[in-house]
């Protein structure tokens, strides 16, 4: 990072940093704080700041009243928004797969019964 990051030139007034500041984009908008990479000309550039975290961007439309609650809980719980969503869908999509899972379970052990059953009857 450029050293004069977190000096504000003469013109930019000093923003306090908050999670406020940030989600309203008060702060890290200000093109007189940003700068390109150097890494930013290699071929492969987009691939890795998408892939590296494994992590891929995605739109989704949510009731504002859901995002202000989804906001106190993180910041209750000490962590941004989205990380709490991720958390959220990860404890989701892992229940719900276990819940698939034995539910197929629990098919296929009904058919190995019911196929045991006609044999020995």
């Amino acid at each position: 990072m450029s050293k004069n990051v977190n000096k504000p030139d003469n013109q930019s007034p000093v923003i306090s940093p908050s999670d406020e500041a940030w989600e309203s984009g008060e702060l890290g908008r200000s093109e007189a704080h940003v700068r390109v990479s150097a890494l930013s000309h290699h071929p492969d550039f987009d691939v890795q700041i998408n892939e590296a975290p494994e992590l891929q961007p995605i739109s989704i439309r949510l009731n504002k009243s859901l995002i202000e609650d989804l906001k106190m809980i993180a910041e209750l719980s000490g962590l941004g928004y989205q990380p709490l969503i991720r958390q959220i869908l990860t404890r989701f999509t892992d229940c719900e797969k276990k819940r698939i899972l034995q539910e197929v379970h629990s098919a296929e052990m009904k058919k190995q019964r019911k196929k045991s059953g006609k044999k020995v009857a």
